[in-house]
């Protein structure tokens, strides 16, 4: 084990993959606390659709991917934000409506410029060979912007997270910290997809959090599990990887239904010991 790790870390396009990809994973689990709470957890599908149109787009210009999709994105979350409250189009209908569209966008321009090429299974699926030593920097750099500004606003986040009424009521200005959220969500969504792949992203939003609640009760020790539990599922994924040659994205969300399992199997086993 400790020979292939040493083999591993020995590949520069592995070392920017396992970089990348803790910091993202760290990043998705902590926002996905709350957007689970919020049930809004589905927000991550959407926008990394978006974000499969958005890169088409840059594709088609050539221009850097994270350029574009970056502020396509944001911009999409914020749209996301202000259907789901002040329009008739609701929360799940609000993003299925923009992912298709965007989705769709995405193919077509795709296919009548580059053509579905390997890059397409690349933006679709992930791969660790996407990471270019630019992308790496700015991922770094955004990644520990999303994570200062997750510990800055943390006790506003909590409260909007809960109730978002009580919040209000006390004079949190919700609408600007649910902003927040979705700005976060939409840098951590982009930075994400050049390895997970449009397809498999939420995965990293949605799973850490639902795992973690099988066995934590507070916000604080959802947000810690869901954290070290994400990090873990990534790494060990990677490995597996590696060793077997599997896609990355899909080696992560594998582990992540396993640590699902397992911690819903011990919350059954301490339930029924406690009884």
């Amino acid at each position: 084990m400790i020979d292939t790790l040493i083999e591993m870390f020995s590949y520069t396009f592995l070392i920017r993959a396992i970089i990348v990809g803790l910091l993202v994973s760290l990043c998705a689990s902590l926002l996905g606390v709350s957007l689970v709470l919020k049930r809004y957890s589905m927000i991550g599908d959407g926008l990394s659709h978006v974000g499969f149109g958005a890169l088409a787009c840059a594709a088609a210009m050539n221009v850097a991917p994270l350029v574009i999709a970056i502020p396509v994105v944001v911009a999409a979350a914020f749209l996301l934000l202000r259907l789901s409250e002040n329009s008739k189009i609701k929360g799940d209908a609000a993003i299925a409506m923009l992912s298709t569209g965007a989705l769709a966008i995405g193919v077509i321009i795709i296919s009548v410029t580059t053509g579905m090429n390997t890059d397409v299974c690349n933006y679709l699926f992930g791969s660790i060979l996407a990471m270019s030593k630019s992308d790496v920097v700015l991922s770094i750099i955004l990644s520990a912007l999303v994570l200062l500004l997750f510990v800055f606003f943390y006790n506003k986040i909590l409260a909007v997270s809960f109730d978002e009424t009580f919040a209000r009521a006390s004079g949190t200005k919700a609408g600007v910290y649910n902003m927040v959220i979705a700005l976060l969500t939409a840098v951590t969504i982009v930075l994400g997809m050049r390895m997970m792949g449009a397809m498999l992203i939420s995965s990293l939003i949605i799973f850490p959090a639902l795992t973690s609640m099988r066995l934590c009760k507070t916000f604080r020790s959802v947000t810690i599990c869901s954290a070290v539990v994400s990090v873990i599922c990534f790494f060990i994924g990677i490995v597996i990887s590696y060793v077997y040659a599997t896609p990355t994205g899909a080696s992560v969300v594998v582990m992540n239904i396993i640590s699902f399992i397992l911690f819903r199997l011990i919350a059954h086993f301490k339930k029924n010991v406690i009884r």
